[in-house]
């Protein structure tokens, strides 16, 4: 039987040493990266998390966001962030294209580049930029949220909010949260290096 071969690498250390230090990187919480902790697992959470919002935020723009309705006796019709843009499309173009920006393209993009991040595609860079995506949707919020409360103080009709509107907000809080917490793990691998 041949005695195992050992090569030389870089820096004169031999693979053998080498397997040793990433050894005992990876018993010290180390990364094989640098010296930043391994966080495999909380990672693991986040991408799944952030991935899972490029499935409900569809749901959560079809989903009704409130019913509105001129007296008490009629039937309520459901409005939703789709619906509500189709009938902002025939009316104010202008503040049809802030709104879609701020309700559709503005949280899939954060979400989209928070993945590129967290599969190392893109550099860290990026967070900030992101971070501003995301203030952007939660505009949306506000705006949603500023129209409930002008429409009830009118009072002309009846207005109740529907669970859509608890799923947006929730879509848009979840991805705030996981670009924060994205930014403060220390131990994301960086994209090229």
């Amino acid at each position: 039987m041949a005695a195992p071969r050992t090569l030389q690498c870089e820096g004169g250390q031999t693979d053998r040493a080498l397997g040793k230090d990433l050894h005992a990187k990876a018993r010290s919480g180390l990364s094989m990266h640098g010296s930043a902790p391994y966080m495999g697992g909380a990672m693991t959470i986040l991408k799944y998390a952030n991935l899972s919002l490029l499935l409900l935020y569809p749901v959560a723009w079809f989903a009704p966001l409130m019913r509105a309705g001129l007296l008490p006796f009629f039937a309520m019709s459901e409005i939703s962030v789709i619906s509500g843009l189709q009938a902002l499309w025939k009316t104010d173009i202008f503040l049809a294209l802030l709104v879609t920006s701020f309700a559709l393209f503005a949280p899939y993009l954060k979400t989209i580049g928070l993945a590129l991040v967290h599969f190392r595609i893109a550099r860290r860079r990026l967070l900030p930029a992101l971070e501003v995506l995301g203030r952007l949707a939660m505009a949306d919020i506000f705006l949603i949220a500023l129209y409930i409360v002008i429409a009830k103080g009118v009072g002309v009709g009846r207005v109740e909010t529907a669970w859509g509107l608890y799923l947006f907000t929730a879509c848009i809080l979840a991805s705030f949260a996981l670009g924060l917490l994205t930014e403060r793990r220390g131990g994301l691998p960086r994209a090229g290096g």
